[in-house]
C-alpha cells in the first residue's frame, strides 16, 4: 500500500513537471528553438548569449515604454541568466545547465531528462525568463501612486493615506505574534509556572534562584512530559537524542514559555529551539558514529591559533572558557563539540586559559575580545571575574563582549551582583563592556527577560541581539515583531544570521532569497531604530558575508533539484587574494510548500523568486 502511494506521488510530480515544462517552452519559444536546434552545448550557449544580448539591447530601445522598476528587474534577471549559462559557472559547480536544458528541449530526450529534475527547477527558470522579458508579474494591476502627480499639501495628504495603508498591513502582520507582555500570554505562563513548581517541588523563591533552575534542567523525555505536553514526534525525537548522547537540556524557566498543548502554533519557534526534529537526531547520531566525521561547518579548527581562541578578523578574537550552556539550541554552531548540557568538564583548565590569555596579551593588534562558548555566564561570578580581570589588565583590549543567552533562557542569572561586576570593567574612554544575546522570537521577550536587560542597561551596558533566521521564525513579519519587541525593552538588533549550511540542520534552513525578501519588503516598512541589524551569511573558515551587499555574492547556478548555488566572496575582497566559497541553498519551491503546510498563503511570498 505504501509503495502504491509513493508511486502515485511520483506520478503526480511527473505530471507537474510535464505541465511546467510545456508552460516554460510555450512562453519562451525562442529559447526552446535555440536549444532544440543546437548541435552542441557550445553552440547553444553562444546563441543563448546572443539572444539575451539582443533582449538587453531592446531594453535600451524601449526604455520609455517599460516602468523603471520592471526595467531594472529585467536587467537584473538578464545579468543572472548570463551567470547561469556561463562556462565559468559550469566549471565551478560541475553542473552543465545548458546541457540539461538542451535535453529538455529535444523531444526524444525530454522524458528521460524530466526524471532528473524537480518542479522547483522549472519554476525557477520560468520566473527568471519571465523577468528577463519584463513580465515578472510583480506590478500586475498596480497603479502608479497618485501623490506623484500632485504637489504641496494635496500630495502630502494622499501620500499619508498610502503610508497608512502600508502601516496597517505591517501592524496586522506583527499582531500575529504576541510577546511575553501580552496579558493572555502572561496568564498562561503563570499557570505553567505553578504547574512546573508543583512537579519539581519548588516555590517562588526557588524559581527566581538561578542555581535552583540549573539543578532542575530538564535532561530527558520523562522529566519533560511531566512539565509540558509533547507530541508523539517530539517524544521520539527527545528519546533519540538522549539515547544517542546528543546534547539536550532545557531550563524550567524556558519550559514555562511553551504552550501546554503541543498542538499550539504560537510556540513553534520556542519548541524548535530545544526539541530537535527527528531528521536532525538521525543525522547527528549517524555522524557521531563515524570516527572520521566532523560537524565543524565553520572550520574553527582552522582558525584557532591556540586552544580556546577563534580568530577570523584582524582586530577581534573569540575566547571560549566554558564549553556548555544552561540549555542547548538544536542548530548551535558548536553542537559538534558540546558533549552535554552543563557538562561538568566544560570549564577550561587553568593552563588552557593561561595560554589563551597570553596569546591575547601578546597579539597587540587585537582590540576586542568576545567571551563566549558555550555560555560564559553559566560560570560562577568568582570564576568569571578572574577571567575578566585578566582581560582588563591587557592595555590594548578596548572592548569586552559577553556572548550569552541567559537573558532569554535563564534571566534570573542576571543578578544585581553580576550586573555590578560586569559594569565595573567599563572605563569611559578606555574600555567598553557589552552583552551579545540571542532572542529568536517575540514570544521569548518576557517581563523577566526585560528585567534582566534593564539591570544591565541601568549600569551603562548596551545589549545587542543576534537572531538566526530559521524556518520556525520566517513567516511574514515574524522578524519585524521580534525587532519591535526588542526595541521596546532596549535591546538593539545587531545581526540576523542564516542558519549554518549543515546537512543535519536542514529542517531549520530557509532560502537566502526569503531573508533578502524579508529585509526589503518587511523590515523596510519599520522605523530605522528597529532594523539596526545586518543580514549575515557565515562563510566557513573566513567569516561574515553581508547579504545586503550584492557585490559580495553571486547567484551562479540552479541545480536539477531546484536549489540555487551561490558564490560568496570573502570579506577580504579587494584587500587580499582569498578564494571564494560555493554554497548550495535550500529550494524556494520546497520552502513555499512547507509554509503552506503550516497554514501560510504562498502567494503572499510570490516575489521571493526575484531576490538573488
Amino acid at each position: 500500500m505504501l509503495a502504491e502511494k509513493e508511486k502515485a506521488r511520483q506520478d503526480e510530480k511527473g505530471d507537474d513537471r510535464r505541465l511546467l515544462l510545456d508552460m516554460l517552452w510555450t512562453y519562451n519559444r525562442a529559447i526552446s528553438e535555440i536549444l532544440e536546434e543546437s548541435k552542441s552545448d557550445g553552440q547553444a550557449r553562444n546563441e543563448l548569449y546572443s539572444y539575451f544580448w539582443l533582449l538587453e539591447r531592446s531594453y535600451d530601445l524601449k526604455e520609455d515604454t517599460i516602468h523603471s522598476l520592471e526595467w531594472d528587474l529585467g536587467r537584473e534577471c538578464l545579468r543572472v541568466v548570463k551567470n547561469l549559462i556561463s562556462r565559468r559557472s559550469q566549471r565551478l559547480t560541475g553542473f552543465n545547465l545548458v546541457g540539461l536544458l538542451r535535453k529538455l528541449a529535444k523531444p526524444r530526450q525530454c522524458n528521460k531528462a524530466l526524471k532528473e529534475i524537480s518542479p522547483g527547477f522549472l519554476i525557477e527558470l520560468e520566473r527568471l525568463f519571465a523577468g528577463c522579458r519584463a513580465r515578472s508579474g510583480i506590478y500586475y494591476d498596480q497603479q502608479p501612486s497618485y501623490f506623484q502627480e500632485m504637489e504641496g499639501r494635496e500630495a502630502s495628504e494622499v501620500r499619508s493615506y498610502e503610508l497608512d495603508h502600508m502601516a496597517e498591513w505591517m501592524h496586522e502582520g506583527i499582531s500575529r505574534y504576541p510577546t511575553g507582555f501580552d496579558a493572555s500570554v502572561i496568564k498562561t505562563r503563570q499557570r505553567n509556572k505553578r504547574r512546573i513548581l508543583k512537579a519539581l517541588g519548588g516555590d517562588e523563591n526557588n524559581w527566581n534562584d538561578w542555581h535552583w533552575q540549573l539543578r532542575h534542567v530538564v535532561r530527558d523525555v520523562d522529566d519533560l512530559t511531566r512539565l509540558v505536553g509533547l507530541s508523539h514526534q517530539e517524544v521520539q525525537a527527545v528519546k533519540g537524542a538522549v539515547k544517542n548522547r546528543l546534547p539536550f537540556g532545557i531550563t524550567p524557566y524556558y519550559v514555562h514559555l511553551m504552550a501546554p498543548d503541543p498542538g499550539e502554533v504560537s510556540d513553534r519557534a520556542i519548541r524548535y529551539q530545544v526539541i530537535p526534529p527527528m531528521e536532525y537526531v538521525e543525522r547527528m547520531s549517524a555522524g557521531k558514529r563515524k570516527q572520521d566525521s566532523s560537524f565543524d561547518f565553520m572550520q574553527e579548527r582552522d582558525t584557532s591559533p591556540v586552544d580556546l581562541i577563534t580568530r577570523r578578523y584582524p582586530m577581534i578574537c573569540i575566547l571560549k572558557p566554558y564549553n556548555s550552556c544552561a540549555q542547548i539550541c538544536v542548530y548551535c554552531q558548536r553542537n559538534w563539540e558540546i558533549e552535554t548540557c552543563l557538562d561538568p568538564n566544560a570549564l577550561a583548565s587553568n593552563d588552557e586559559l593561561e595560554k589563551a590569555i597570553r596569546y591575547i596579551a601578546e597579539t597587540q593588534t587585537l582590540k576586542e575580545v568576545l567571551v563566549t562558548g558555550g555560555d560564559p555566564l553559566i560560570m560562577g561570578d568568582k570564576r568569571l571575574k578572574c577571567i575578566l580581570d585578566r582581560l582588563a589588565e591587557i592595555p590594548h583590549v578596548e572592548l569586552i563582549r559577553i556572548g550569552s543567552r541567559t537573558p532569554v533562557v535563564l534571566p534570573m542569572r542576571i543578578t544585581d551582583e553580576l550586573a555590578d561586576m560586569l559594569a565595573s570593567y567599563r572605563k569611559s574612554g578606555r574600555r567598553e563592556m557589552c552583552i551579545m544575546t540571542h532572542f529568536e522570537h517575540a514570544s521569548e521577550v518576557s517581563p523577566e527577560s526585560a528585567e534582566a536587560v534593564e539591570r544591565l542597561r541601568m549600569r551603562g551596558m548596551n545589549v545587542y541581539n543576534q537572531v538566526v533566521f530559521t524556518f520556525a521564525n520566517s513567516r511574514r513579519f515574524e522578524m519585524s515583531a521580534l525587532r519591535r519587541a526588542l526595541r521596546m525593552i532596549g535591546v538593539e538588533s545587531y545581526y540576523t544570521f542564516t542558519p549554518k549550511g549543515k546537512e543535519e540542520t536542514d529542517w531549520y534552513r530557509v532560502p537566502l532569497a526569503r531573508l533578502l525578501q524579508e529585509r526589503t519588503e518587511e523590515a523596510r516598512l519599520t522605523p530605522g531604530t528597529w532594523r539596526t541589524d545586518d543580514t549575515i551569511f557565515n562563510v566557513p573558515r573566513l567569516g561574515k558575508n553581508y547579504l545586503n551587499r550584492r557585490q559580495d555574492h553571486e547567484f551562479i547556478s540552479i541545480l536539477p533539484d531546484g536549489k540555487r548555488v551561490y558564490e560568496f566572496h570573502p570579506w577580504e575582497k579587494k584587500l587580499a587574494l582569498v578564494d571564494s566559497y560555493l554554497h548550495t541553498d535550500m529550494s524556494i519551491h520546497e520552502y513555499l510548500q512547507r509554509i503552506e503546510e503550516i497554514g501560510e498563503d504562498p502567494d503572499k511570498y510570490s516575489t521571493i523568486w526575484y531576490y538573488f
